[in-house]
């Protein structure tokens, strides 16, 4: 049994994936996050075209769990989106 880790980050690698097969770990991860109590998810797209941070990030506008999505700081920048949770 996993201990609550209140404020923590969790973090997801989405590289080389499709968009349908991403969005659906991105919803795994979210719920395994909040049901941990962590604060936020760091999910790492990439950079290339652009597609899949969009796809991603056009997902977390709608979904229950976050409050908001940001650009990554520090190495990865616009190839990581990070989620706050509510």
């Amino acid at each position: 049994d996993r201990a609550p880790r209140k404020g923590s980050s969790t973090e997801l690698d989405l590289r080389g994936l499709r968009v349908d097969e991403a969005l659906g770990r991105v919803d795994e991860a979210l719920n395994d996050a909040a049901l941990d109590g962590a604060s936020s998810v760091r999910l790492i797209h990439g950079k290339g075209t652009g597609a899949l941070r969009r796809a991603i990030r056009e997902y977390l506008g709608g979904h229950p769990l976050v409050m908001s999505a940001q650009d990554g700081e520090g190495p990865g920048g616009d190839g990581v989106t990070v989620a706050e949770l509510e």
